[in-house]
């Protein structure tokens, strides 16, 4: 009882930082070690990424590594630090909405990213579909008395080839989440600042972007300053990171080989 009570003030703490003047940045980690960077480095809640934790697993993004295994790398994280953790569980592994929510608070995560790729099957959710799953989120989650930060992801713009109006589409998949119990939407892969400032008129839940540490935030490299003055709330570094770590390890030991 009192883990799940420590669960509710975590998720309680969470999702407050989304109504902060500032976007809430909450950098993508993927292993203890990286989560206690981010935090000694002054963050205070982190969010964990598919595309880097697989990475350090061995396994591609996609769901190319097994629920358990992500909710184990998850459980190392949350073990190492004491501060709110969101995890990114792609399209949610096949799994019923209560067994999902179920093993997050079991490795003690209070968020989650879920997008609307279906790797499995190799398509993307209707708008009803996935907003039906994230209903069933948060009902599950309400089932268990912690208010879980569910972010609603959409690849639309990942895929707008397919769509006539990909903007229009990804705010009426935005919206609908919005409807069944989101805490906030990830339109990923925003193609210009124009269409975000168009998202950002038309959904009133908070929007997450996605940025480089470094070159600054996706749609044209805004720096934090501008994501405020647009009214974006949330930003998360994807697997981006990761990569850049791995472009400065390069350069730092290059004098050694």
């Amino acid at each position: 009882m009192e883990d799940f009570a420590r669960l509710a003030e975590h998720a309680a703490a969470l999702l407050d930082a989304h109504q902060n003047d500032r976007p809430l940045v909450l950098p993508t980690v993927w292993d203890a070690w990286s989560a206690h960077a981010m935090v000694d480095a002054g963050f205070r809640a982190l969010s964990v990424g598919s595309h880097p934790l697989a990475n350090a697993l061995g396994a591609p993004d996609g769901e190319g590594m097994s629920l358990g295994q992500a909710l184990d790398g998850v459980r190392h994280i949350t073990s190492a630090v004491d501060v709110p953790v969101t995890a990114d569980m792609e399209s949610g592994y096949d799994t019923p909405a209560p067994d999902l929510i179920a093993g997050l608070l079991g490795v003690g995560a209070v968020g989650l990213n879920i997008e609307d790729t279906v790797h499995s099957q190799g398509r993307m959710r209707s708008a009803e579909e996935h907003a039906e799953y994230i209903g069933d989120l948060r009902r599950a989650a309400d089932a268990q008395r912690v208010h879980v930060v569910i972010n609603a992801r959409t690849d639309v713009f990942k895929n707008a080839g397919d769509f006539e109006d990909p903007t229009a589409e990804a705010i009426r998949r935005l919206n609908l989440c919005a409807e069944a119990g989101a805490d906030s939407v990830y339109p990923v892969a925003m193609p210009s600042v124009d269409v975000l400032k168009t998202v950002l008129s038309q959904v009133t839940l908070p929007l997450n972007v996605t940025a480089h540490p470094v070159k600054g935030a996706i749609p044209d490299q805004l720096d934090l300053r501008q994501l405020a003055e647009l009214g974006v709330s949330r930003v998360t570094f994807g697997p981006l990171l990761q990569s850049a770590l791995h472009d400065y390890f390069g350069e730092f030991t290059r004098a050694w080989h």
